[in-house]
């Protein structure tokens, strides 16, 4: 901006000095004058993009007002590993209900999160039990996402004040990179979170998550990018554990349907024991 106004008035000097009594030269001026008017209002339009723009469209890529998916998880450690299936539905961003369907002896196990608390339905125990709020940092179902990662993810860009530190190529991707520190009386497990989302489509392809002494505690990656529902976004994410070696969890998202129609009193504790 500050070349094009040096522009300007170098022109104008120009101009002065020339004779003014010439039409040609005056009809040329204000040709310039012109041209570099419409070159100048573009530029001063645009606006920087901040940190909190990326992080909310990053976001809104994979969040509507409403969805329904079919995924799976995959809880790996050192000597073993299993596999659940699942199917979900939100609303955000205070409900979703998740519902497992294999294997047999997990089917029927449902969590419901309204708002920031989640519950647990155990069908062989006919039982519905709430999470208390100190157990929000333990393991969601023995995986490496916890209870806290299902209750605020979908409200991690209020949650947080986001700062633009830089920028990566990761995975052939140029990414911003974005740091996001809790704000004061959030109620957040973690002390900071890094996160790596693509400049052109705004897909988070890492985050690192760290504790409030500044401990990198584990790492999400977003893998196999694919269309579904209409959106281009990672379909298997991966989180990994830095305390714990040769253990993950991996999500992999096979069918998603955005802005269903589904109200507040689906995600009930009574419909915790009724959804099939």
């Amino acid at each position: 901006m500050k070349d094009y106004l040096n522009i300007c008035s170098r022109l104008a000097k120009y101009s002065s000095n020339q004779n003014k009594s010439s039409w040609v030269d005056s009809m040329c001026s204000k040709t310039i004058y012109v041209i570099i008017i419409f070159l100048i209002l573009p530029i001063s339009n645009v606006q920087p993009q901040s940190a909190r723009d990326i992080v909310d469209k990053s976001y809104e890529l994979i969040y509507a007002k409403s969805s329904y998916a079919e995924f799976s998880m995959t809880i790996v450690k050192p000597n073993w590993s299993r596999t659940v299936s699942m199917k979900a539905w939100a609303l955000e961003p205070d409900y979703a209900l998740i519902y497992i369907t294999e294997p047999a002896r997990d089917k029927g196990t449902v969590t419901l999160k309204r708002k920031n608390e989640v519950w647990n339905w155990i069908p062989s125990a006919q039982k519905v039990i709430k999470i208390p709020p100190s157990m929000m940092s333990q393991s969601w179902l023995g995986s490496d996402f916890t209870n806290d990662d299902l209750v605020r993810s979908s409200s991690f860009a209020e949650d947080y004040n986001h700062k633009l530190i830089g920028n990566e190529t990761f995975n052939d991707y140029d990414c911003y990179k974005i740091e996001s520190i809790p704000k004061p009386n959030a109620g957040v497990v973690w002390g900071k979170v890094v996160s790596l989302i693509t400049k052109k489509s705004y897909m988070q392809l890492k985050s690192d998550f760290y504790d409030e002494e500044g401990n990198l505690i584990k790492t999400f990656f977003g893998n196999e990018i694919k269309n579904l529902g209409g959106r281009t976004f990672p379909t298997i994410w991966e989180m990994i554990p830095h305390d714990k070696e040769g253990s993950k969890t991996i999500l992999r998202y096979y069918s998603i349907k955005f802005n269903i129609d589904v109200a507040p009193s689906f995600f009930s504790q009574q419909n915790m024991t009724l959804i099939r």
